[in-house]
């Protein structure tokens, strides 16, 4: 729903290149705090720190192997927008393949968190949203510059219920009954996916889109923020 929500504010204004830019700044800065707030104090915690640390480094690794599958989704240089530097619609498909991909660890989390307790779930769900509402935004708009039509564009966008889904279901069933090492384990391996992703895809992304300024320093540093605040709400 965040996801949808922020493909329709796309739809509904104007965006421009800098706003996109802010936008993914935004939501990595939420990934960050995520990781920061939830995740890695979590499994150091709870876990043999070299088991940890296996498992970011994991997490890490397996999202760079789906991102080299993810750039097979890239057009050829041939395919250009004449001016744009971007790769027309097959860049616009591998942007939907890399949030597919965002979305189903953030699925997997949730599920993984919920296998742990209920308000963990809630306060990194609700860290997803508010870090999915831009992510949307961003999606959207690139289809719109690549010439997706307005039609296709809102399926596209609400067809991300399936990996996200499907990432919730996978992880909760699978680690609802296994020993709380093996849930950590997975909640490491997952914080090293989105570690990667928000470092190497939206924040690389976010400088293609538009050159980093002070403001997008900013939404970074507020997106960390936001969820710092809101975990730090909900756990009071």
């Amino acid at each position: 729903m965040g996801n949808f929500a922020g493909g329709m504010l796309a739809e509904a204004i104007r965006t421009s290149r800098r706003s996109l830019s802010i936008a993914l700044h935004l939501a990595a800065g939420i990934i960050f705090g995520v990781i920061a707030v939830e995740l890695a104090p979590r499994t150091l915690e709870g876990l043999d720190p070299c088991l940890a640390v296996m498992g970011f480094i994991a997490g890490g690794a397996a999202f760079i192997g789906l991102d080299a599958l993810i750039e097979r989704f890239q057009s050829s240089p041939e395919d250009d927008v004449e001016g744009s530097g971007q790769g027309g619609t097959g860049g616009a498909w591998a942007i939907y393949a890399a949030v597919a991909v965002d979305l189903f660890a953030d699925g997997l989390l949730i599920g993984a968190g919920s296998s742990l307790s209920f308000e963990l779930a809630l306060v990194l769900a609700l860290g997803q949203v508010t870090a999915d509402i831009p992510e949307g935004f961003a999606t959207i708009a690139t289809f719109r510059d690549a010439g997706v039509a307005r039609t296709k564009r809102i399926l596209l966008s609400a067809s991300f219920v399936v990996p996200v889904l499907a990432g919730a279901f996978l992880s909760y069933f699978f680690l609802r009954d296994q020993p709380e090492a093996y849930q950590l384990t997975a909640l490491a391996f997952i914080a090293g996916m989105l570690l990667v992703a928000a470092a190497e895809e939206i924040m690389k992304e976010a400088h293609e889109v538009y050159p980093p300024s002070k403001l997008s320093s900013f939404a970074l540093i507020g997106g960390f923020g936001l969820f710092a605040a809101v975990a730090s709400y909900f756990e009071g």
